[in-house]
């Protein structure tokens, strides 16, 4: 896994380069503005008339801005750079390389410098095919005001290739939020990988991410401990259930699933379906009695177990009894998926997890319902696995959704840490949060999965992979990725639009196929 930093280690790092191995400032930031440079160069493709526009900010943003506009200045590109500040706004490093670009600018009369006043000072910016926000990067705090606002709203207009000098202008790497935010085709970040830019608004608005350097090398962070981290291909495939010569269907992973009722019959086939298809050895679907037949029709290989359901067609406390056997015999449970709300089942789930507090267990869906209304503080979670998208998890904490996503990975770390359970968080990326208190980012997937059945099929592979691996965490980053990995996958030869859910499960054999080809 890539380990992330938070701007503040970041800061830390500038901080040990000045003062104790003695780098001045001034060569940190030619560093950085030569690094980005290079960063350019692999992208040289969007440069159609070799015309870029730059937007410096009045502190070190703005700095690295100024020197970048130098190295494109005598390497023959045409350069506009607009600037926030007057020269006595500027100081320190910021200030410097203001002046030396002043300076080489007249050396190139078809290049401007212009001191921003107005909107109508970006007019000059139209014809740029790339655009380069130097202006705040990890400056951002909240709500910004103008002139930023305005100016990132025209920038984000404009048909040019648009690239962030190490965060975007808008985005508070802190919590990953913001309300207008420069939209990044690219985001050459400096020093190390930041969490901000990997989840929530820095995932939307960062584009690509490329570290930079400013030339201290990675020996200050391999002492500076971090808590966050963005999952690789390998953490993947070495999480991939490990299958000996002489296994059976009983010692390759024995999952049960209860799922589905009659008003929703299909989430639970998804489900079982998918254990299954994940490589587990051998499945169980317990589903209503009077309605067992649809389930038998639509499961590949797994046992419909029917259980009494007086044709009410949901799940009651009674069923427990009937199911005890397969409970104790599961390596693990999933429930959730297509329930339903009665009062009996959400009952009946809360009984089922507070009976069981050793088993592995994944909790989905309507499952998590049952937890909510502070019903979670009154039952063990350790060893359970919850699964909630960003709304389910908001209502189970009691809150809106609107005050979940202020700094939904600070509720997240601290559901995980204070119930000692694994959080997943789906969403654009899905994130993971450990009962130890790490954050752990998903790097793939794409829009299509937002459909109904994607969340069924994910929690039937991480049940599958769980079961076969008899411990959680490797075996849940690998099922997480490789369920988005299938999906991206499918991008070869369908549109976001137009897969769904049973594509993604048919094609796992491939992501697995392809992880495997990609590492070994």
């Amino acid at each position: 896994m890539i380990p992330l930093f938070s701007s503040q280690q970041v800061r830390s790092a500038d901080t040990y380069a000045i003062n104790k191995l003695g780098i001045p400032p001034m060569v940190l930031m030619e560093n950085a503005a030569r690094s980005i440079y290079d960063i350019m160069l692999e992208y040289s493709e969007y440069f159609a008339n070799k015309s870029v526009g730059i937007v410096c900010g009045k502190g070190n943003n703005g700095g690295d801005g100024f020197a970048l506009a130098r190295h494109l200045l005598i390497n023959g590109y045409d350069v506009k750079i607009i600037s926030l500040g007057l020269k006595r706004d500027l100081k320190g490093e910021a200030l410097e390389n203001f002046r030396i670009t002043k300076n080489v600018l007249a050396e190139y009369p078809s290049s401007k410098l212009l001191l921003y006043k107005s909107i109508r000072d970006l007019k000059s910016l139209r014809d740029c095919s790339v655009l380069v926000d130097a202006m705040l990067g990890t400056g951002s705090r909240g709500k910004i005001g103008k002139p930023y606002s305005e100016i990132i709203g025209f920038l984000n207009s404009l048909d040019a290739f648009k690239i962030a000098v190490d965060v975007p202008t808008g985005l508070d790497l802190e919590t990953s939020t913001g309300e207008i935010i420069f939209s990044a085709d690219l985001t050459v970040t400096l020093s190390e990988f930041k969490t901000g830019l990997f989840y929530g608004k820095g995932y939307v608005n960062g584009g690509q991410i490329a570290k930079g350097s400013i030339g201290i090398g990675s020996g200050y962070y391999n002492k500076v401990s971090t808590n966050n981290y963005l999952v690789e291909p390998e953490d993947a495939f070495y999480g991939l259930p490990k299958k000996s010569k002489d296994s059976h269907k009983y010692s390759s992973g024995k999952v049960l699933v209860i799922a589905g009722s009659g008003a929703y019959p299909g989430a639970a086939w998804f489900t079982a379906n998918a254990v299954l298809k994940s490589g587990a050895g051998s499945c169980f679907l317990a589903f209503p009695k009077s309605i067992k037949q649809v389930a038998q029709k639509k499961v590949d290989a797994a046992i419909v177990l029917p259980y009494s359901d007086n044709k009410k067609e949901f799940l009651q406390g009674a069923n427990l009894l009937e199911l005890d056997s397969k409970i104790i015999w599961a390596d693990i449970i999933a429930v959730g998926p297509g329930l339903g709300r009665e009062e009996a089942t959400l009952a009946t789930v809360r009984k089922l997890i507070a009976e069981n507090k050793n088993k592995f267990m994944v909790i989905d869906a309507d499952a998590i319902y049952a937890l909510s209304d502070g019903n979670y503080y009154k039952l063990n979670l350790s060893n359970k696995i919850l699964t909630p998208h960003h709304k389910e998890f908001a209502d189970l904490l009691g809150i809106t959704l609107e005050e979940l996503e202020k700094d939904f990975a600070a509720y997240g770390r601290k559901f995980a840490e204070e119930n000692n359970c694994w959080l997943v968080l789906k969403g654009a990326p899905t994130l993971v949060f450990t009962p130890k208190g790490e954050m752990l980012i998903n790097s793939v997937g794409n829009p299509g999965m937002a459909k109904f059945g994607t969340g069924d099929v994910l929690t039937g592979i991480i049940a599958g992979f769980i079961a076969q691996s008899k411990e959680i965490e490797s075996a849940l980053i690998s099922a997480i990725y490789l369920h988005s990995l299938s999906a991206d996958l499918l991008l070869e030869k369908k549109t976001e639009y137009s897969f769904t859910a049973q594509d993604i499960l048919e094609n796992l054999p491939d992501a697995i196929k392809f992880i495997r080809k990609s590492i070994i």
